[in-house]
């Protein structure tokens, strides 16, 4: 576990830096900068090139990732590696080609009022070609064991971009328009940048033959693509969605909801890039002992983090919400809460995920990305156009797919390997969530309205002082039960 959380570590404040700059980008100068409506453009064409990333890559970044350590020569690594860096354009060239009859189809599921994403759909495909390679690349670096500068990449280039696009339109030096056009080259440079990195840390002689198992590369592969599509539904169909009943600012609203909530899933990001190769090397050496460690130690770890950021957000966000401008965006606290708790539970669960895909049972990914795509198509339909619950019901159903769907991988993996997740400490992290969660969500600190340059800042003062007071005690009742020895040995350099 010390590579885990020597690279994890590292990642997540990666991750969490990326995050406050995506947090300032996305409750600060998306609204103020592009507005409501324009916002509602980028997040759409975002969702939708992560819908048709997974297809446009064909599953190589997991197929990588899976077969990649079961080699055991250079020759025959190389010649795996040769053979699945084309692969991907053997479905994205024949998508561009058919680009008009996507765009088509696009626009009948969006109404009239939203028409202006017509000008923008060729950059979906752009964007996701350009992700589908980034991950190929991405996978090329994991299965080395350099996650780090990936991750950088992945988690911090877009959103410093996107920064620094944002205030080009503020000043003027390009349009809202041009701020499109430059996104899309910057995820182009990213795709090459990881590329040239990529080859960097493994450069590998180039064999124009396939492996020997090249039925079974490709077979997992088409398995993997089908449950990427179908599992990429479940992130982008709620975006996706909405301009086809409400106006495209109602999207905007949702990103940024969704965006708080997912802010505990950094460090789960951070840990699972390393997880992955590490569980796979393990199942392939048929180590069942090292898979179940690292799956119990990554739930607790995962939850222990995890829960305190669940708990600061979401104890924090109506007052974050009280100092954006555009009261549009207030009213979000329940997507908060939900997309959070999902996301909590999701990292509960440790390498679950890990295991199934990286393991001889991963056909069982499929229907599982299918019923969990089904499942909150049907319940967006329900919550959403018939109930009319807004975008609270279009977090409830993803809330409730992931429970349902992760309970159900939870239970294939013990059923299939006799291991869970769960340690006695497990429970009582579970408690201290739950206690120290509703001890302070219904309450605030009653302070008197403090203006500062004609801007009032009790709500920052409340978030301080209450997320102070949270940590406090969150920590200390962490140290005190004993719940994590790795965390328990981190955090003992500090108050010792």
């Amino acid at each position: 576990m010390g590579i885990v959380l020597k690279q994890s570590f590292r990642n997540t404040l990666i991750i969490y830096g990326a995050f406050l700059i995506g947090g300032i980008n996305t409750i600060v100068f998306y609204p103020k900068i592009l507005a409501s409506e324009f916002y509602g453009v980028v997040v759409f064409l975002l969702s939708a090139s992560n819908l048709i990333m997974p297809l446009t890559a064909f599953g190589i970044q997991y197929t990588i990732v899976k077969f990649y350590s079961s080699y055991e020569t250079k020759e025959q690594k190389d010649k795996f590696l040769s053979s699945v860096i084309f692969l991907p354009l053997f479905i994205a060239l024949p998508i561009g080609f058919l680009w008009d009859y996507f765009q088509d189809w696009i626009m009948m599921r969006v109404t009239k009022e939203n028409k202006i994403i017509e000008n923008y759909t060729f950059y979906i495909y752009i964007i996701a070609v350009s992700c589908a390679y980034f991950e190929l690349f991405y996978s090329w670096t994991k299965v080395q064991l350099q996650t780090v500068f990936g991750n950088v990449l992945k988690e911090l280039w877009n959103r410093v971009v996107v920064m620094l696009l944002l205030l080009a339109v503020f000043f003027n030096v390009i349009t809202k328009v041009d701020f499109i056009f430059y996104l899309a080259i910057a995820y182009i440079l990213r795709a090459v940048v990881m590329m040239l990195y990529a080859f960097r840390v493994y450069s590998p002689k180039f064999h124009f033959k396939f492996p020997e198992n090249y039925l079974d590369v490709l077979k997992y592969s088409g398995y993997i693509i089908l449950a990427g599509s179908a599992g990429a539904i479940l992130l982008d169909i709620d975006k996706i969605m909405i301009p086809g009943k409400d106006t495209i600012e109602k999207a905007a609203y949702y990103a940024v909801a969704v965006f708080i909530g997912s802010f505990i899933e950094a460090p789960s990001r951070a840990m699972t890039q390393i997880l992955q190769p590490l569980t796979s090397k393990s199942l392939n050496e048929f180590n069942t002992k090292e898979v179940e460690s690292l799956y119990k130690k990554s739930s607790i770890n995962l939850l222990l983090v995890g829960g305190l950021f669940f708990i600061l957000v979401n104890c924090g966000v109506s007052e974050l919400f009280k100092l954006m401008e555009d009261k549009g965006y207030a009213g979000g606290e329940y997507v908060v809460l939900m997309i959070s708790l999902a996301k909590l539970y999701t990292m509960f669960l440790g390498s679950n995920g890990a295991i199934i895909n990286n393991s001889k049972f991963y056909k069982i990914t499929l229907p599982l990305a299918l019923g969990m795509s089904i499942c909150v198509y049907l319940l967006n339909q329900l919550f959403y156009y018939k109930i009319a619950l807004g975008t609270d019901g279009l977090a409830l159903a993803t809330l409730i797919t992931i429970l349902i769907f992760n309970t159900l991988k939870l239970w294939f993996v013990h059923l299939k390997f006799s291991i869970t997740p769960f340690t006695n400490t497990s429970w009582k992290m579970v408690c201290i969530i739950f206690v120290v969660f509703t001890s302070f969500y219904f309450w605030n600190f009653s302070l008197p309205q403090l203006i500062v340059f004609n801007f009032n800042s009790t709500p920052i003062f409340n978030i301080v002082l209450k997320s102070i007071l949270i940590s406090v005690i969150y920590v200390y009742l962490v140290l005190k039960l004993k719940i994590s020895n790795e965390i328990h040995l981190i955090l003992k350099r500090f108050y010792k």
